[in-house]
Protein backbone atom coordinates (compact mmCIF):
# COMPACT_ATOMS: atom_id res chain seq x y z
CA UNK A 1 0.00 0.00 0.00
CA UNK A 2 0.90 3.43 -1.01
CA UNK A 3 1.76 5.38 2.48
CA UNK A 4 -0.93 7.93 1.18
CA UNK A 5 -3.79 5.54 0.29
CA UNK A 6 -5.03 5.68 3.54
CA UNK A 7 -5.84 9.21 2.73
CA UNK A 8 -7.81 8.29 -0.23
CA UNK A 9 -11.74 7.93 0.50
CA UNK A 10 -13.15 4.34 -1.16
CA UNK A 11 -13.95 4.29 -4.49
CA UNK A 12 -11.94 7.17 -5.68
CA UNK A 13 -9.83 6.60 -8.62
CA UNK A 14 -5.62 7.61 -7.46
CA UNK A 15 -3.51 8.11 -9.82
CA UNK A 16 -1.84 4.39 -9.02
CA UNK A 17 -4.99 3.35 -10.49
CA UNK A 18 -4.52 1.49 -13.97
CA UNK A 19 -7.45 2.97 -15.60
CA UNK A 20 -5.93 6.52 -14.40
CA UNK A 21 -2.29 5.78 -14.25
CA UNK A 22 -1.81 9.88 -16.02
CA UNK A 23 -0.35 12.47 -13.45
CA UNK A 24 -0.04 15.85 -13.71
CA UNK A 25 2.91 17.30 -16.21
CA UNK A 26 4.27 20.23 -15.69
CA UNK A 27 7.04 22.64 -16.15
CA UNK A 28 10.50 21.22 -15.66
CA UNK A 29 8.73 17.30 -14.96
CA UNK A 30 7.32 17.65 -18.69
CA UNK A 31 11.58 18.75 -19.58
CA UNK A 32 12.50 15.64 -17.13
CA UNK A 33 10.39 13.45 -18.57
CA UNK A 34 11.50 14.27 -22.68
CA UNK A 35 15.41 13.95 -21.40
CA UNK A 36 14.75 10.93 -20.06
CA UNK A 37 12.63 9.68 -23.23
CA UNK A 38 15.86 11.09 -25.56
CA UNK A 39 18.17 9.37 -23.43
CA UNK A 40 19.66 12.92 -22.71
CA UNK A 41 21.43 14.51 -19.64
CA UNK A 42 20.42 16.69 -17.20
CA UNK A 43 22.03 19.74 -18.98
CA UNK A 44 21.38 22.98 -20.38
CA UNK A 45 18.23 23.48 -22.59
CA UNK A 46 20.18 22.38 -25.17
CA UNK A 47 19.82 18.82 -24.04
CA UNK A 48 16.14 19.03 -24.83
CA UNK A 49 14.78 17.36 -27.77
CA UNK A 50 13.58 19.02 -30.77
CA UNK A 51 10.63 15.87 -31.68
CA UNK A 52 9.45 12.98 -28.93
CA UNK A 53 7.99 9.74 -29.94
CA UNK A 54 4.43 9.77 -29.37
CA UNK A 55 2.40 8.77 -26.37
CA UNK A 56 -0.24 6.35 -27.22
CA UNK A 57 -3.83 7.96 -26.11
CA UNK A 58 -5.87 5.73 -24.36
CA UNK A 59 -9.08 7.44 -23.64
CA UNK A 60 -11.36 6.29 -20.87
CA UNK A 61 -15.01 5.57 -21.25
CA UNK A 62 -17.28 8.25 -19.76
CA UNK A 63 -20.40 9.13 -18.69
CA UNK A 64 -22.17 12.31 -18.47
CA UNK A 65 -23.72 15.24 -20.29
CA UNK A 66 -21.27 16.33 -22.55
CA UNK A 67 -20.97 12.45 -23.79
CA UNK A 68 -24.53 12.46 -24.13
CA UNK A 69 -24.45 15.29 -26.29
CA UNK A 70 -22.13 13.76 -28.27
CA UNK A 71 -23.66 10.26 -28.56
CA UNK A 72 -26.29 12.10 -29.83
CA UNK A 73 -24.34 14.57 -32.27
CA UNK A 74 -22.56 11.37 -33.23
CA UNK A 75 -26.25 9.21 -34.08
CA UNK A 76 -27.65 12.40 -35.93
CA UNK A 77 -24.89 12.77 -38.44
CA UNK A 78 -23.67 9.40 -39.25
CA UNK A 79 -27.30 9.10 -39.58
CA UNK A 80 -27.66 11.87 -42.32
CA UNK A 81 -24.08 10.73 -44.00
CA UNK A 82 -25.33 7.33 -44.82
CA UNK A 83 -29.20 7.68 -45.54
CA UNK A 84 -29.06 11.00 -47.48
CA UNK A 85 -28.07 9.81 -50.61
CA UNK A 86 -31.07 7.50 -50.88
CA UNK A 87 -33.67 10.21 -50.26
CA UNK A 88 -35.90 10.73 -53.45
CA UNK A 89 -37.06 13.99 -54.99
CA UNK A 90 -39.75 13.95 -58.42
CA UNK A 91 -37.89 16.63 -60.40
CA UNK A 92 -40.04 15.01 -63.52
CA UNK A 93 -40.00 13.36 -66.20
CA UNK A 94 -35.77 12.55 -67.44
CA UNK A 95 -34.67 14.13 -64.39
CA UNK A 96 -32.91 12.60 -61.39
CA UNK A 97 -35.18 11.45 -58.89
CA UNK A 98 -32.54 11.84 -56.12
CA UNK A 99 -32.77 14.25 -53.43
CA UNK A 100 -29.00 14.90 -53.23
CA UNK A 101 -26.72 14.63 -55.99
CA UNK A 102 -23.71 16.10 -57.83
CA UNK A 103 -24.12 14.68 -61.29
CA UNK A 104 -20.23 15.19 -62.96
CA UNK A 105 -21.16 14.08 -66.12
CA UNK A 106 -24.43 16.27 -66.77
CA UNK A 107 -22.58 19.28 -64.75
CA UNK A 108 -25.21 19.44 -62.66
CA UNK A 109 -25.76 19.72 -58.40
CA UNK A 110 -29.13 18.47 -56.62
CA UNK A 111 -30.39 19.76 -53.57
CA UNK A 112 -33.92 18.89 -53.04
CA UNK A 113 -35.82 21.23 -55.10
CA UNK A 114 -32.38 23.33 -55.74
CA UNK A 115 -30.69 22.60 -59.25
CA UNK A 116 -26.94 24.25 -59.49
CA UNK A 117 -25.59 24.68 -63.12
CA UNK A 118 -22.09 25.41 -63.67
CA UNK A 119 -22.44 28.65 -64.29
CA UNK A 120 -24.14 29.21 -60.98
CA UNK A 121 -20.68 27.80 -59.08
CA UNK A 122 -21.38 31.25 -56.96
CA UNK A 123 -24.19 29.14 -54.91
CA UNK A 124 -21.04 27.13 -53.61
CA UNK A 125 -19.62 30.34 -53.09
CA UNK A 126 -22.08 31.40 -50.97
CA UNK A 127 -22.69 28.00 -49.16
CA UNK A 128 -18.73 28.19 -48.33
CA UNK A 129 -19.00 31.43 -46.65
CA UNK A 130 -22.17 30.89 -44.86
CA UNK A 131 -20.38 27.82 -42.50
CA UNK A 132 -17.55 30.00 -42.65
CA UNK A 133 -19.10 32.26 -41.14
CA UNK A 134 -21.29 30.29 -38.98
CA UNK A 135 -18.53 28.66 -38.01
CA UNK A 136 -16.80 32.09 -36.19
CA UNK A 137 -19.66 32.96 -35.00
CA UNK A 138 -20.11 29.94 -33.13
CA UNK A 139 -16.82 29.72 -32.24
CA UNK A 140 -16.86 33.22 -30.99
CA UNK A 141 -19.61 32.02 -28.48
CA UNK A 142 -18.94 28.35 -27.10
CA UNK A 143 -15.09 28.11 -28.22
CA UNK A 144 -14.41 24.54 -30.43
CA UNK A 145 -17.61 23.25 -30.19
CA UNK A 146 -17.55 22.12 -33.79
CA UNK A 147 -13.90 20.62 -32.81
CA UNK A 148 -15.85 18.40 -29.98
CA UNK A 149 -19.04 17.40 -31.71
CA UNK A 150 -19.55 17.97 -35.50
CA UNK A 151 -15.81 17.43 -36.98
CA UNK A 152 -16.22 14.24 -39.13
CA UNK A 153 -13.12 13.83 -37.56
CA UNK A 154 -13.90 13.66 -34.20
CA UNK A 155 -17.42 11.50 -35.32
CA UNK A 156 -15.77 8.38 -36.93
CA UNK A 157 -12.78 8.69 -34.21
CA UNK A 158 -15.46 8.32 -31.88
CA UNK A 159 -17.01 5.62 -33.23
CA UNK A 160 -13.27 3.59 -33.85
CA UNK A 161 -13.16 3.56 -30.36
CA UNK A 162 -16.48 3.29 -29.44
CA UNK A 163 -15.42 -0.29 -31.42
CA UNK A 164 -12.53 -0.24 -30.07
CA UNK A 165 -13.67 -0.34 -26.64
CA UNK A 166 -16.19 -3.26 -27.31
CA UNK A 167 -13.24 -5.40 -28.40
CA UNK A 168 -10.79 -5.03 -26.63
CA UNK A 169 -11.93 -3.45 -23.29
CA UNK A 170 -12.11 0.14 -21.87
CA UNK A 171 -8.50 2.45 -21.01
CA UNK A 172 -6.94 -0.13 -18.72
CA UNK A 173 -7.58 -3.16 -20.50
CA UNK A 174 -6.40 -1.61 -23.67
CA UNK A 175 -3.03 -0.64 -22.28
CA UNK A 176 -2.70 -4.13 -20.54
CA UNK A 177 -3.49 -5.60 -23.93
CA UNK A 178 -0.58 -3.14 -25.67
CA UNK A 179 2.13 -4.44 -23.31
CA UNK A 180 1.15 -8.03 -23.34
CA UNK A 181 2.88 -10.61 -25.55
CA UNK A 182 1.06 -11.82 -28.75
CA UNK A 183 -1.03 -14.76 -27.79
CA UNK A 184 -4.31 -16.46 -30.00
CA UNK A 185 -6.48 -14.36 -27.94
CA UNK A 186 -4.53 -10.59 -28.70
CA UNK A 187 -4.44 -11.28 -32.38
CA UNK A 188 -8.02 -12.43 -31.98
CA UNK A 189 -9.01 -8.96 -30.71
CA UNK A 190 -6.44 -7.02 -32.83
CA UNK A 191 -7.75 -8.49 -35.99
CA UNK A 192 -11.49 -8.48 -35.26
CA UNK A 193 -11.36 -4.47 -34.26
CA UNK A 194 -9.21 -3.95 -37.84
CA UNK A 195 -11.67 -5.97 -39.24
CA UNK A 196 -14.94 -3.64 -37.86
CA UNK A 197 -12.27 -0.15 -38.77
CA UNK A 198 -12.04 -1.50 -42.43
CA UNK A 199 -15.52 -2.32 -42.54
CA UNK A 200 -16.97 0.81 -41.27
CA UNK A 201 -14.44 2.63 -43.66
CA UNK A 202 -15.59 0.93 -46.99
CA UNK A 203 -18.75 1.94 -46.07
CA UNK A 204 -18.02 5.21 -45.39
CA UNK A 205 -16.00 5.21 -48.91
CA UNK A 206 -18.90 3.81 -50.59
CA UNK A 207 -21.64 6.15 -48.72
CA UNK A 208 -19.59 9.27 -50.16
CA UNK A 209 -19.72 8.08 -53.68
CA UNK A 210 -23.56 7.50 -53.92
CA UNK A 211 -23.30 11.42 -53.66
CA UNK A 212 -22.02 11.39 -57.24
CA UNK A 213 -24.05 8.57 -58.45
CA UNK A 214 -27.47 7.55 -58.44
CA UNK A 215 -27.74 5.05 -55.04
CA UNK A 216 -30.38 2.26 -55.86
CA UNK A 217 -28.29 2.28 -59.29
CA UNK A 218 -24.67 1.94 -58.09
CA UNK A 219 -25.51 -0.43 -55.40
CA UNK A 220 -27.12 -2.96 -58.21
CA UNK A 221 -23.94 -2.85 -60.75
CA UNK A 222 -22.11 -3.63 -56.97
CA UNK A 223 -24.42 -6.51 -56.59
CA UNK A 224 -23.41 -7.58 -60.42
CA UNK A 225 -20.08 -6.33 -60.35
CA UNK A 226 -19.90 -3.83 -62.97
CA UNK A 227 -18.83 -0.97 -61.57
CA UNK A 228 -16.17 1.59 -62.80
CA UNK A 229 -12.23 2.16 -61.83
CA UNK A 230 -12.97 5.42 -60.88
CA UNK A 231 -15.99 4.22 -58.79
CA UNK A 232 -13.35 1.93 -56.81
CA UNK A 233 -10.29 4.24 -57.03
CA UNK A 234 -12.50 6.59 -54.81
CA UNK A 235 -14.49 4.11 -52.27
CA UNK A 236 -10.44 3.08 -52.20
CA UNK A 237 -9.09 6.38 -51.23
CA UNK A 238 -11.86 7.66 -48.58
CA UNK A 239 -11.94 4.25 -47.33
CA UNK A 240 -8.25 4.35 -46.89
CA UNK A 241 -7.95 8.12 -45.12
CA UNK A 242 -10.59 7.31 -42.87
CA UNK A 243 -8.77 4.18 -41.43
CA UNK A 244 -5.89 6.49 -41.48
CA UNK A 245 -7.21 9.18 -39.72
CA UNK A 246 -9.38 7.91 -37.29
CA UNK A 247 -7.78 4.80 -36.39
CA UNK A 248 -4.43 6.20 -35.74
CA UNK A 249 -3.49 9.60 -36.56
CA UNK A 250 -6.61 10.60 -34.04
CA UNK A 251 -5.49 13.60 -32.07
CA UNK A 252 -2.45 13.70 -34.48
CA UNK A 253 -5.22 15.38 -37.30
CA UNK A 254 -6.66 17.72 -34.66
CA UNK A 255 -2.81 19.00 -33.20
CA UNK A 256 -0.81 18.95 -36.25
CA UNK A 257 -2.91 18.28 -39.56
CA UNK A 258 -5.91 20.68 -39.05
CA UNK A 259 -5.21 24.65 -38.81
CA UNK A 260 -8.51 25.83 -37.55
CA UNK A 261 -6.73 25.31 -33.69
CA UNK A 262 -3.84 27.72 -35.08
CA UNK A 263 -6.02 30.67 -35.40
CA UNK A 264 -9.40 29.71 -33.73
CA UNK A 265 -8.04 32.68 -31.09
CA UNK A 266 -8.61 35.30 -33.30
CA UNK A 267 -12.12 34.31 -33.10
CA UNK A 268 -12.68 34.04 -29.32
CA UNK A 269 -12.55 36.88 -26.26
CA UNK A 270 -12.63 36.85 -22.53
CA UNK A 271 -16.01 36.34 -22.82
CA UNK A 272 -15.97 32.83 -24.70
CA UNK A 273 -17.23 29.61 -22.86
CA UNK A 274 -14.47 27.39 -23.19
CA UNK A 275 -13.28 24.21 -21.18
CA UNK A 276 -12.09 25.79 -18.29
CA UNK A 277 -10.22 24.50 -14.64
CA UNK A 278 -11.19 26.91 -11.71
CA UNK A 279 -7.63 26.90 -10.32
CA UNK A 280 -9.11 29.49 -7.67
CA UNK A 281 -11.27 26.81 -6.14
CA UNK A 282 -8.93 23.53 -7.41
CA UNK A 283 -5.89 24.80 -6.09
CA UNK A 284 -3.31 23.37 -4.14
CA UNK A 285 -4.33 20.06 -5.21
CA UNK A 286 -3.71 16.93 -3.58
CA UNK A 287 -5.16 13.45 -2.45
CA UNK A 288 -8.93 13.49 -0.85
CA UNK A 289 -8.68 13.64 2.79
CA UNK A 290 -10.22 10.93 4.34
CA UNK A 291 -12.21 13.08 7.27
CA UNK A 292 -13.68 15.23 4.32
CA UNK A 293 -12.18 18.37 5.50
CA UNK A 294 -11.04 20.70 2.47
CA UNK A 295 -9.98 23.71 4.71
CA UNK A 296 -7.14 25.13 3.60
CA UNK A 297 -6.31 23.32 0.53
CA UNK A 298 -8.28 22.92 -3.16
CA UNK A 299 -11.07 21.05 -4.56
CA UNK A 300 -9.31 19.09 -6.63
CA UNK A 301 -7.47 15.25 -5.09
CA UNK A 302 -5.10 14.80 -8.44
CA UNK A 303 -6.95 11.80 -9.45
CA UNK A 304 -6.10 12.27 -12.63
CA UNK A 305 -9.87 11.22 -14.43
CA UNK A 306 -10.01 14.68 -16.08
CA UNK A 307 -6.73 13.25 -18.58
CA UNK A 308 -7.63 9.82 -18.16
CA UNK A 309 -10.89 10.32 -20.36
CA UNK A 310 -9.31 13.19 -22.78
CA UNK A 311 -9.36 12.17 -26.55
CA UNK A 312 -5.92 14.45 -27.09
CA UNK A 313 -4.48 13.38 -23.66
CA UNK A 314 -3.74 16.73 -22.48
CA UNK A 315 -4.33 17.40 -18.81
CA UNK A 316 -7.07 20.76 -18.89
CA UNK A 317 -5.63 21.89 -15.70
CA UNK A 318 -2.83 23.60 -17.25
CA UNK A 319 -4.80 26.05 -18.92
CA UNK A 320 -6.17 26.40 -22.66
CA UNK A 321 -4.10 24.53 -25.00
CA UNK A 322 -4.10 23.77 -28.67
CA UNK A 323 -4.91 20.46 -28.28
CA UNK A 324 -8.41 20.87 -26.33
CA UNK A 325 -10.66 20.19 -28.96
CA UNK A 326 -13.81 21.63 -26.40
CA UNK A 327 -15.65 17.98 -26.24
CA UNK A 328 -16.27 18.44 -22.46
CA UNK A 329 -16.00 15.27 -21.27
CA UNK A 330 -13.23 16.18 -18.47
CA UNK A 331 -16.51 17.50 -17.54
CA UNK A 332 -18.42 14.75 -16.74
CA UNK A 333 -15.31 12.89 -15.11
CA UNK A 334 -14.96 15.69 -13.39
CA UNK A 335 -18.29 16.15 -12.28
CA UNK A 336 -18.67 11.97 -11.22
CA UNK A 337 -15.50 12.54 -8.99
CA UNK A 338 -16.92 15.80 -7.06
CA UNK A 339 -20.48 14.05 -6.41
CA UNK A 340 -18.62 10.53 -5.24
CA UNK A 341 -16.66 12.99 -2.49
CA UNK A 342 -19.58 15.63 -2.10
CA UNK A 343 -17.87 18.73 -3.30
CA UNK A 344 -19.74 21.06 -5.25
CA UNK A 345 -19.83 20.37 -9.54
CA UNK A 346 -18.14 22.10 -11.88
CA UNK A 347 -14.56 22.28 -11.00
CA UNK A 348 -13.96 22.11 -14.73
CA UNK A 349 -16.70 23.72 -16.50
CA UNK A 350 -17.69 25.16 -19.92
CA UNK A 351 -17.11 29.17 -18.71
CA UNK A 352 -15.38 32.73 -19.48
CA UNK A 353 -12.12 33.65 -18.89
CA UNK A 354 -14.18 37.06 -17.16
CA UNK A 355 -16.77 34.53 -15.34
CA UNK A 356 -14.02 32.87 -13.67
CA UNK A 357 -12.09 35.82 -12.37
CA UNK A 358 -15.52 37.74 -11.12
CA UNK A 359 -16.42 33.82 -9.26
CA UNK A 360 -12.75 33.89 -7.89
CA UNK A 361 -13.47 37.27 -6.58
CA UNK A 362 -16.62 35.58 -5.22
CA UNK A 363 -18.89 37.27 -7.46
CA UNK A 364 -21.13 35.70 -10.25
CA UNK A 365 -21.75 37.26 -13.54
CA UNK A 366 -24.00 36.49 -16.31
CA UNK A 367 -22.99 35.12 -19.42
CA UNK A 368 -22.32 37.92 -22.21
CA UNK A 369 -23.52 36.68 -25.70
CA UNK A 370 -24.07 39.70 -27.02
CA UNK A 371 -21.12 41.72 -27.89
CA UNK A 372 -19.38 43.36 -30.99
CA UNK A 373 -18.00 40.37 -32.03
CA UNK A 374 -20.73 37.91 -32.27
CA UNK A 375 -22.82 40.72 -33.75
CA UNK A 376 -20.57 41.20 -36.38
CA UNK A 377 -20.59 37.55 -37.08
CA UNK A 378 -24.09 37.33 -36.65
CA UNK A 379 -25.06 39.67 -38.82
CA UNK A 380 -22.44 38.40 -41.70
CA UNK A 381 -24.30 34.95 -41.51
CA UNK A 382 -27.60 36.72 -41.88
CA UNK A 383 -26.28 38.62 -44.77
CA UNK A 384 -24.62 35.86 -47.14
CA UNK A 385 -28.30 33.59 -46.07
CA UNK A 386 -29.84 36.49 -46.77
CA UNK A 387 -28.49 37.16 -50.64
CA UNK A 388 -28.77 33.49 -51.24
CA UNK A 389 -32.44 33.40 -50.46
CA UNK A 390 -32.98 36.51 -52.29
CA UNK A 391 -31.16 34.90 -55.12
CA UNK A 392 -32.83 31.95 -55.14
CA UNK A 393 -36.35 33.57 -55.22
CA UNK A 394 -35.54 35.31 -58.03
CA UNK A 395 -33.92 33.24 -59.81
CA UNK A 396 -34.67 32.74 -62.97
CA UNK A 397 -35.11 28.89 -65.83
CA UNK A 398 -34.12 31.28 -68.68
CA UNK A 399 -30.57 32.51 -69.72
CA UNK A 400 -29.03 33.39 -72.82
CA UNK A 401 -25.27 33.87 -73.73
CA UNK A 402 -24.18 34.76 -77.03
CA UNK A 403 -20.92 34.45 -78.86
CA UNK A 404 -20.19 36.71 -81.87
CA UNK A 405 -17.86 34.93 -84.47
CA UNK A 406 -14.36 36.50 -84.61
CA UNK A 407 -12.88 35.01 -88.08
CA UNK A 408 -14.38 36.72 -90.53
CA UNK A 409 -16.21 39.54 -87.78
CA UNK A 410 -18.17 40.22 -90.83
CA UNK A 411 -18.71 39.32 -94.27
CA UNK A 412 -20.04 41.66 -97.39
CA UNK A 413 -22.93 40.50 -99.25
CA UNK A 414 -23.20 41.06 -102.96
CA UNK A 415 -26.02 43.35 -102.53
CA UNK A 416 -24.01 45.62 -100.49
CA UNK A 417 -25.52 44.08 -97.11
CA UNK A 418 -22.94 43.20 -94.12
CA UNK A 419 -23.70 39.98 -92.33
CA UNK A 420 -22.95 38.92 -88.97
CA UNK A 421 -22.72 35.34 -87.21
CA UNK A 422 -23.54 34.93 -83.75
CA UNK A 423 -23.41 31.48 -81.47
CA UNK A 424 -26.92 31.44 -79.66
CA UNK A 425 -27.17 29.49 -76.47
CA UNK A 426 -30.50 29.02 -74.72
CA UNK A 427 -30.66 27.31 -71.11
CA UNK A 428 -33.71 25.95 -70.67
CA UNK A 429 -33.60 24.91 -66.52
CA UNK A 430 -37.45 24.30 -66.57
CA UNK A 431 -38.20 20.49 -66.40
CA UNK A 432 -40.59 21.17 -69.60
CA UNK A 433 -39.59 21.64 -73.20
CA UNK A 434 -40.39 25.31 -74.39
CA UNK A 435 -40.70 27.40 -77.19
CA UNK A 436 -39.35 30.91 -78.42
CA UNK A 437 -39.47 33.90 -80.12
CA UNK A 438 -36.30 35.75 -80.84
CA UNK A 439 -36.69 38.87 -81.80
CA UNK A 440 -34.10 42.10 -82.80
CA UNK A 441 -33.83 45.43 -80.81
CA UNK A 442 -32.84 47.79 -83.02
CA UNK A 443 -30.58 47.84 -86.34
CA UNK A 444 -33.27 49.27 -88.59
CA UNK A 445 -34.08 46.81 -91.65
CA UNK A 446 -32.07 43.94 -90.45
CA UNK A 447 -33.36 40.18 -90.47
CA UNK A 448 -32.12 37.62 -88.87
CA UNK A 449 -31.79 33.48 -90.17
CA UNK A 450 -30.94 30.17 -88.22
CA UNK A 451 -28.23 27.78 -90.56
CA UNK A 452 -30.40 24.59 -91.48
CA UNK A 453 -33.74 26.93 -91.67
CA UNK A 454 -35.46 28.88 -94.65
CA UNK A 455 -37.13 31.23 -92.18
CA UNK A 456 -35.71 35.04 -91.99
CA UNK A 457 -37.25 37.85 -90.51
CA UNK A 458 -36.94 40.30 -87.78
CA UNK A 459 -38.01 37.10 -85.20
CA UNK A 460 -37.19 33.65 -85.45
CA UNK A 461 -39.18 30.73 -83.59
CA UNK A 462 -36.85 28.46 -81.26
CA UNK A 463 -36.89 25.42 -79.19
CA UNK A 464 -35.26 23.98 -76.28
CA UNK A 465 -35.75 20.69 -74.30
CA UNK A 466 -35.98 20.35 -70.83
CA UNK A 467 -33.15 20.64 -68.32
CA UNK A 468 -30.82 21.38 -71.85
CA UNK A 469 -28.94 24.33 -73.45
CA UNK A 470 -30.30 24.48 -77.02
CA UNK A 471 -27.44 26.23 -79.43
CA UNK A 472 -28.37 27.83 -82.74
CA UNK A 473 -25.83 29.66 -85.60
CA UNK A 474 -27.59 32.83 -86.41
CA UNK A 475 -26.21 34.97 -89.08
CA UNK A 476 -27.75 38.17 -88.93
CA UNK A 477 -27.63 40.84 -92.34
CA UNK A 478 -28.31 44.67 -92.04
CA UNK A 479 -27.97 47.59 -95.00
CA UNK A 480 -25.03 49.44 -94.50
CA UNK A 481 -27.32 52.55 -93.78
CA UNK A 482 -28.10 50.91 -90.90
CA UNK A 483 -24.87 50.77 -89.21
CA UNK A 484 -23.21 53.26 -87.00
CA UNK A 485 -19.42 52.82 -87.76
CA UNK A 486 -17.39 49.62 -87.27
CA UNK A 487 -19.69 48.91 -84.24
CA UNK A 488 -23.33 49.47 -83.69
CA UNK A 489 -25.19 48.28 -80.55
CA UNK A 490 -28.07 46.21 -80.88
CA UNK A 491 -29.97 43.58 -78.37
CA UNK A 492 -31.59 40.10 -78.77
CA UNK A 493 -35.06 39.39 -76.99
CA UNK A 494 -36.16 35.72 -76.34
CA UNK A 495 -39.43 35.70 -74.76
CA UNK A 496 -41.16 32.34 -74.22
CA UNK A 497 -44.39 31.11 -74.90
CA UNK A 498 -47.36 29.35 -72.80
CA UNK A 499 -47.52 29.24 -68.95
CA UNK A 500 -44.30 29.91 -66.72
CA UNK A 501 -42.81 31.55 -69.67
CA UNK A 502 -39.98 34.25 -69.17
CA UNK A 503 -37.64 36.86 -71.31
CA UNK A 504 -34.39 37.47 -71.83
CA UNK A 505 -32.66 40.55 -72.92
CA UNK A 506 -28.80 40.06 -74.67
CA UNK A 507 -27.05 43.28 -75.38
CA UNK A 508 -24.82 42.64 -78.37
CA UNK A 509 -22.46 44.59 -81.23
CA UNK A 510 -22.77 44.21 -85.32
CA UNK A 511 -19.30 44.94 -86.51
CA UNK A 512 -18.89 46.28 -90.01
CA UNK A 513 -16.60 48.32 -92.40
CA UNK A 514 -14.64 51.77 -91.43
Amino acid sequence: MSPRDDLVPSGIPTPGAEDASVTTRKGSAAVAEARTAAGAGAGGPEDVPLYRARVKVHPKDVKGKFRRLKWAALGILLAIYYLAPWLRWDRGPGAPDQALLIDMPARRAYFLWIEIWPQEVYYITFLLMLGAFGLFFATSLFGRVWCGFSCPQTVWTDLFMWVERKIEGDRGARIRLDKAPWTPTKILKRTAKHAAWLLISVLTGGAWVLYFNDAPTLVRDFAHLDVSGNVLFFIGLFAGTTYLLAGFAREHVCTYMCPWPRFQAAMMDEHSMIVSYEAWRGEPRSRAPRDGDFTGRGHCIDCGQCVAVCPTGIDIRDGNQLECIGCGLCIDACNDVMQRIGLPANLIAYDSVVRQKTRARGVESKIKFVRARTIIYGVLVLLVAGVMVALLATRSNLDVSVLRDRNPIYVPLANGDIRNGYTFKILNKAAVAMDYELALIGLDGAAMSVLGSDEEGRSLHLSAKPDEVATYRIFIRAPRSALKGESTAFGFLLTGRGEGAETAHYDAVFLGPK
